[in-house]
């Protein structure tokens, strides 16, 4: 089978085609999938630059994120049979509960091997079905990118009807984000440097936008745009680079949800969130409970994630070059 394998951690000069890997079979209690698409994150950027703070295993396979069909099954599968659409859970071993140590040393992409190649084999705990509604490619969206978001605005956020959201950006997160916000009756600012993607957003249900480029004080707009109360929620997808404006910018008492580092790092001052008893949560992708919760909502709604590019398969490294230049608008994907 093809695969891609991360042969050195130098950037995408680093991502090598393998076209003979042999396919895997799956050992009892495992399935064997066929991808039929990827998807891509800032953190595979992260991981192929050398720049992860986590381990990362020699010649791993990248990419967390992907999405196919059951091609076999090991012996005693009971969830899956072939034909099933499936998506793989980024941390294999967080099924439910709380997020501990254990959990995080089994991401898909980094530790083990990801989903960048033709057939994968994973524990039937790893994979989830997906809606039936959704394409391949945009089932392939899920995994981080989609639960990140879930996971920020539903179960940690915990967003109410008439709340206020306030989100940085139009990256995959970011729109799933704005998304479910929606979905749950909020209110949403988002902020962006570009007009074109603040137009887009705006036909995607974004009540209130914010150009940066134009108001780099964009934490006074937001206190403006909310009368001087501020957001309930923060999705913060900069990290040290903007969390002093998002801390200006959420309410007594609001919650950050931390999720990315995409504008670089820094010292906070910890005063203000003192001061203000602002919660301030790190979020790490989501447990497969948490999947299975957002699929259902998902399936409701009949939500479609906002896919911008499909590339194929032996065009991946121009996707990683694609979102490197950061002109994407949701979610980039490459076809198996």
């Amino acid at each position: 089978m093809k695969t891609y394998e991360l042969k050195e951690l130098k950037g995408v000069d680093g991502i090598v085609l393998n076209p003979g890997r042999p396919t895997p079979t799956p050992a009892p209690g495992e399935v064997l999938i066929k991808v039929r698409a990827t998807s891509l994150n800032y953190r595979d950027l992260v991981v192929a630059s050398g720049h992860y703070p986590s381990s990362i295993k020699p010649a791993v396979i990248p990419l967390s994120d992907g999405a196919g069909e059951v091609a076999a099954a090991g012996a005693g599968v009971s969830e899956f049979k072939v034909g099933d659409r499936v998506a793989g859970t980024f941390f294999q071993g967080w099924l439910s509960g709380a997020i501990c140590a254990e959990t995080t040393g089994q991401a898909l992409g980094g530790a083990v091997d990801g989903m960048l190649a033709e057939y994968v084999v994973l524990p039937q705990n790893g994979a989830i079905g997906v809606p039936s509604h959704l394409s391949f490619e945009e089932a392939a969206t899920l995994p981080c990118a989609g639960l990140t978001a879930w996971n920020a605005v539903v179960e940690t956020g915990r967003v109410k009807a008439g709340e206020t959201v306030l989100l940085l950006g139009t990256g995959g997160v970011s729109l799933f984000a704005l998304q479910f916000a929606k979905m749950h009756g909020a209110r949403t600012i988002l902020t962006s440097s570009n007009n074109e993607k603040i137009a887009r957003a705006k036909a995607l249900g974004a009540e209130m936008l914010i150009n940066y480029r134009e108001k780099p004080d964009w934490d006074q707009e937001v206190l403006r745009l909310t009368s001087g109360r501020g957001a309930d929620l923060v999705v913060e997808v900069g990290g040290a680079g903007t969390l002093e404006r998002s801390i200006r910018s959420v309410r007594v008492g609001g919650t950050i949800a931390l999720v990315g580092l995409v504008a670089g790092l820094g010292q906070i001052d910890p005063l203000p969130i003192i001061g203000r008893a602002i919660r301030l949560q790190g979020i790490y992708v989501g447990s497969r409970e948490m999947f299975a919760a957002m699929n259902r909502a998902i399936t409701q709604a009949q939500l479609r994630p906002v896919v911008d590019r499909v590339f194929d398969f032996d065009a991946a490294k121009s996707a990683y070059a694609y979102l490197a230049s950061g002109a994407h608008f949701g979610k980039i994907v490459i076809r198996v």
